[in-house]
């Protein structure tokens, strides 16, 4: 532990009082406290261990990224010390009453300094730095509502592209970090069209279902948040390109960055986008709507794998049958029959003898 804790300042776990408790973060639990040497503020993140995230925020310094001070690392009080942002996270600004006065130049406004973040980390930094686990949790309002990017426990250093374990929120987590195949930092621009998402519609994503449904739908079905008809079609647009299952088609930040200020430019969109602001109520039923398919979706789902289970069964109380009475090889070592040209074949009379069998 002495080589890792050289890299930054050890903070002693009697140098801090804590107050309340904040939230959870990645592997660990968040509180106010006070550091009592230096007179400050901060926040705390209590650990089992320290790992990678420490040694990634000693070496990051950028406005929209959260401040690291140090690290407690005396057994068993270990903890991650960093500035303490006042607004609380965005996720609960969104839920907040709040949120309505959001317009147009406040979405702008943070989707740039979140960009910017993530440009910094992928390309700005003195190592390369997937995030992972970027959401609306993890970016937290200064009391003056800046926003800074927080939470690197998901997070990697990266040099080349990296085959990286499950980890992160479903919801907010591209196909390929889902289905744990190599990521490049393009996995952290679907997790922003997400956050971009819940900015412009203030819903929670995939409101109503389990982590592994959304894994299902997003993996297996291609299934996207809904994007309601009347959303301005920049935005419509930068969420579809951050959404794209292959990575490599996804925006990197700086286009991010780049897309964005061109939009700032759109004489059209302020308007747009304000309009749609305002009037959640007609096209909310949208997003309803496609949250009910889903749940249908997923209900048929259920059913027909019932089925299948119930086939199985019948299947094998007719291999069981058949063996008795003619005493035939059973269907599952079975490979061609007489007078058949292959399995297939085979198997098809297989189940026309089933369904007159039983």
């Amino acid at each position: 532990m002495s080589s890792l804790g050289a890299s930054f300042v050890q903070i002693k776990h009697e140098d801090l009082r804590f107050y309340e408790n904040c939230g959870g973060g990645s592997f660990g639990t968040v509180y106010r406290a006070h550091w009592i040497s230096r007179d400050k503020e901060v926040a705390v993140k209590k650990l089992l261990k320290i790992e990678t995230e420490a040694e990634i925020l000693s070496i990051l310094s950028h406005k929209n990224i959260i401040q690291f001070y140090g690290a407690v690392l005396e057994s068993p009080n270990y903890g991650i010390i960093t500035e303490y942002a006042g607004g609380g996270s965005l996720y609960e600004y969104l839920s907040s009453e709040q949120s309505k006065k959001m317009d147009m130049e406040q979405i702008m406004t943070w989707a740039v300094e979140i960009a910017k973040g993530m440009h910094y980390l992928h390309s700005e930094a003195p190592v390369k730095v997937i995030h992972r686990d970027l959401k609306s949790r993890n970016v937290v309002l200064t009391a003056d509502k800046v926003l800074k990017i927080c939470d690197f426990g998901a997070s990697k250093f990266q040099s080349h592209t990296t085959h990286m374990t499950v980890v992160g929120t479903f919801p907010w987590m591209a196909p390929e970090v889902i289905q744990s195949l190599p990521v490049s930092e393009t996995c952290d621009t679907f997790s922003y069209g997400v956050v971009l998402w819940e900015m412009l519609t203030r819903e929670v994503p995939f409101k109503g279902f389990e982590g592994l449904q959304v894994a299902w739908l997003v993996v297996e079905k291609q299934e996207r948040l809904t994007i309601p008809t009347s959303c301005p079609p920049r935005f419509a647009d930068l969420m579809k390109r951050c959404w794209q299952a292959e990575p490599k088609e996804r925006p990197v930040f700086k286009q991010v960055l780049g897309i964005l200020e061109t939009m700032s430019n759109d004489s059209r969109l302020q308007d747009q986008c304000n309009s749609f602001l305002h009037n959640k109520d007609q096209w909310r039923c949208e997003i309803d709507a496609t949250l009910e398919r889903l749940r249908r979706l997923e209900r048929d789902l259920a059913t027909k794998e019932k089925e299948l289970e119930e086939r199985e069964q019948r299947l094998k109380l007719w291999e069981e049958r058949l063996m008795e009475r003619s005493n035939v090889t059973p269907v599952s070592s079975l490979h061609v029959w007489p007078g058949f040209k292959d399995h297939n074949a085979s198997f098809m009379y297989v189940f026309y003898l089933f369904y007159n069998l039983i």
